[in-house]
């Protein structure tokens, strides 16, 4: 879901959004005088799919309105998205990540969309994390929560039970794991780890440490030495495979993920990658909380928009554009093709309707999330250069985990590269 060439792609889009001409934005009239629009996202093949379904509701519903989809993997959306951009050719309506809202919010190429599109039936908790200086640059297409999945059967097989997972803690989590790859064929492993930012920003709040704080990183170099400990405690007491085997099973992506092929009893995905998981493994996988720090006062875990619907500035039909995002958000019907693909719907309404439509992948993220709401924190829109957090953080977290740096250097480092990046 999180490709390590996001913050590349940002960093190179915050560069040419400052090249931004007056351009015609990309809208205008088919040859057949409906009204054009582009509408730019990214995904797997089935999400295309999905996608042209409900374009094809929206035009059913909206004759005068040819939306053309302008699809790509994820890898190269943002390289492809800067470049159009730069060029005053944006897509009417395009599909961004939270980590890139400030940057295009902040160079203009947003139009604000306060009073613009129905949010009446919208979670209203939810709303604050589409803003930017107070504007509604952003609606959220839906919501997940990074979450611990876990194999039950793989977990059983070596001897071991699944976790209470509203009192365990890391270090139960890494005893545990250690005992499931002990417990094994020798071909599973207790749990594979990750270096998504969602991981240390839960880790760190367990802490009394928000990620941003005032404009600086708010993650004391204590917090990333006790964070990086980890994974070193999990190395070395063969609860998750060594450093290079992390770094190869990353970069294969998410279908040969540990927990994807049946060979983890555990690993931290979002809550919308559920059912692509129990796809590919072919397994029942339960959705947990993250361990908590002993002492910690909350669970750090927060709702998180999987994604969001944004309108280009400079679009040439912005009524249109308005009516194809609020169709999206607030039509049963769409949200009947969609399902939870781009997170669980924060249309009430919405929600209700397709709620005995959802496969039971998506009944349980909806039910977990339901069991956790009192718990969770409120999600904060990164700063301009929140989009190389995500690679600074991995660069670093490998160097400490292979040996290559000492955990104090890399600290040092790491703040000093994050707190420069936003600050720029």
């Amino acid at each position: 879901m999180r490709s390590l060439k996001t913050a590349a792609l940002l960093a190179a889009a915050a560069l040419t959004l400052t090249a931004c001409g007056s351009g015609d934005g990309g809208g205008d009239a088919a040859s057949d005088g409906k009204t054009k629009l582009r509408f730019s996202y990214w995904g797997s093949d089935s999400r295309q799919k999905m996608t042209e379904q409900a374009i094809a509701a929206f035009e059913k519903k909206n004759p005068t309105i040819d939306v053309v989809g302008e699809f790509s993997d994820w890898p190269s959306y943002y390289e492809s998205l800067a470049t159009k951009v730069a060029a005053g050719d944006a897509p009417d309506v395009m599909t961004l990540e939270i980590r890139g809202l400030s940057e295009y919010a902040g160079r203009g190429a947003l139009a604000d969309l306060t009073g613009k599109v129905n949010t009446a039936d919208l979670d209203q908790g939810v709303l604050p994390a589409g803003q930017v200086d107070g504007k509604q640059y952003a609606i959220p297409t839906g919501v997940n929560v990074f979450a611990m999945l876990a194999n039950k059967a793989t977990i059983e097989k070596a001897g071991e039970k699944m976790p209470d997972d509203t009192t365990w803690t890391w270090d139960e989590y890494i005893e545990l794991s250690s005992k499931i790859t002990k417990g094994g064929d020798g071909s599973v492993y207790g749990t594979e780890y990750t270096f998504n930012p969602a991981y240390l920003t839960i880790f760190a709040a367990q802490r009394g440490e928000s990620f941003y704080n005032n404009g600086k990183i708010g993650i004391t170099p204590e917090t990333l030495k006790a964070w990086w400990a980890n994974f070193d405690k999990l190395i070395k007491e063969k609860g998750s495979p060594d450093a290079a085997k992390m770094a190869e099973t990353a970069a294969a992506g998410q279908e040969q993920s540990l927990i994807a092929t049946n060979k983890g009893g555990f690993g931290m995905w979002w809550t919308n990658q559920l059912g692509a998981m129990v796809k590919s493994s072919g397994q029942e996988l339960t959705l947990l909380r993250l361990p908590k720090a002993p002492d910690a006062q909350k669970s750090g875990l927060f709702l998180q928009p999987a994604m969001h619907w944004t309108i280009s500035s400079k679009t040439e039909h912005p009524a249109e554009a308005q009516k194809f995002v609020d169709f999206l958000l607030n039509d049963p019907e769409a949200g009947a093709i969609l399902l939870s693909d781009r997170g669980l719907p924060i249309n009430s309404k919405v929600l209700a309707a397709i709620k005995d439509k959802l496969p039971p992948a998506d009944t349980q993220s909806l039910e977990f999330i339901e069991s956790i709401k009192s718990d969770l924190d409120a999600v904060v829109v990164p700063p301009k250069g929140g989009g190389k957090m995500e690679d600074i953080i991995r660069r670093y977290s490998e160097a400490v985990t292979s040996g290559q740096q000492t955990p104090d250097e890399a600290a040092t480092k790491l703040l000093e590269e994050a707190n420069a990046a936003i600050a720029g």
